[in-house]
């Protein structure tokens, strides 16, 4: 989907969109500590570096003028027993919010995911801005969490077409939950 928001981003001459190379973490960890105006986002990002749950190639930044200013990161986690990625944290540097910066680091990490043959993703996120990617509340497809949760909140998104699967959702063990 592309707004006008999307496409001032878009149109940035020097706006790069990758995986986070050796070298970000630092920059990762400014921008998710900023964006949630506090540490612990930031603090899980970095202990999922090192969990089995990490995939280096779906760790995705944009970077303009040289620098970091958004991350979006899929991890591994499972519905049931079927492998999933969860979506989560994505952040954005406050001062650039609200210029599709977001909207395109999340694409493109949907985009990657899909091409490496991932099948389905979850998120707890806000729920108006998920729907935009396709994501629809979790669940209509028979999916949960073993916590408290809005019920609008917990989304889910096939990427391949196929139906997702149902059952209860589990996080890497960063996550606490």
């Amino acid at each position: 989907m592309t707004d006008d928001l999307t496409l001032r981003a878009e149109t940035t001459d020097d706006l790069v969109l990758r995986a986070e190379a050796t070298g970000d973490e630092a920059a990762i960890r400014a921008v998710t500590a900023a964006a949630f105006g506090k540490p612990e986002e930031a603090d899980l990002v970095e202990a999922l570096r090192r969990d089995p749950a990490w995939i280096p190639a779906l760790s995705r930044v944009a970077v303009t003028g040289g620098r970091v200013v958004a991350h979006a990161l899929l991890t591994r986690c499972h519905v049931g027993e079927t492998p999933a990625l969860a979506l989560g944290p994505v952040a954005v540097l406050p001062e650039m919010q609200r210029e599709g910066l977001g909207t395109l680091v999340v694409e493109d990490a949907l985009r990657e995911a899909r091409e490496r043959g991932a099948s389905a993703v979850v998120v707890l996120g806000h729920p108006t801005y998920y729907p935009r990617f396709g994501f629809t509340t979790a669940s209509r497809h028979g999916i949960g969490v073993a916590f408290d949760v809005p019920d609008e909140a917990l989304m889910a998104l096939s990427l391949d077409g196929a139906p997702l699967p149902s059952g209860t959702m589990r996080y890497a063990p960063p996550f606490g939950v």
